[in-house]
């Protein structure tokens, strides 16, 4: 069973940065995953935050945060990392990461919590 795990939430102030770190274990072939976060806020469906292609060459982001965050992974490592950037208020959300086109598998998450 694959298994993800987010590391790297917490809380910062409005226009700080976080990095945030998925490791994947029993995995086969890590690169043959594309790699994706997403995030939930209480109440409200989960979002799509961004993803990346198998080799790193070619990534998505949800329009509202291109420029802001960067996703990018480590083959070798079997990690995906989300760079977060100028964060709002309205990025406060549990992000996970994702693994598989088909949304295959998803970690417990992490909460990022944007406030003064």
């Amino acid at each position: 069973q694959v298994q993800l795990v987010e590391s790297g939430g917490g809380l910062v102030q409005p226009g700080g940065s976080l990095n945030l770190t998925c490791t994947a274990s029993s995995i086969d072939r890590f690169d043959r995953y594309i790699m994706a976060w997403f995030r939930q806020v209480p109440g409200e469906e989960r979002d799509f935050v961004a993803n990346i292609d198998l080799f790193g060459i070619s990534s998505n982001y949800k329009d509202s945060l291109r420029g802001r965050f960067t996703i990018s992974r480590d083959n070798s490592k079997n990690t995906v990392t989300l760079q977060m950037t100028g964060l709002k208020p309205e990025d406060t959300a549990v992000y996970y990461c994702t693994a598989g086109l088909n949304i295959d598998y998803w970690g417990q998450g992490t909460q990022v919590t944007v406030s003064s």
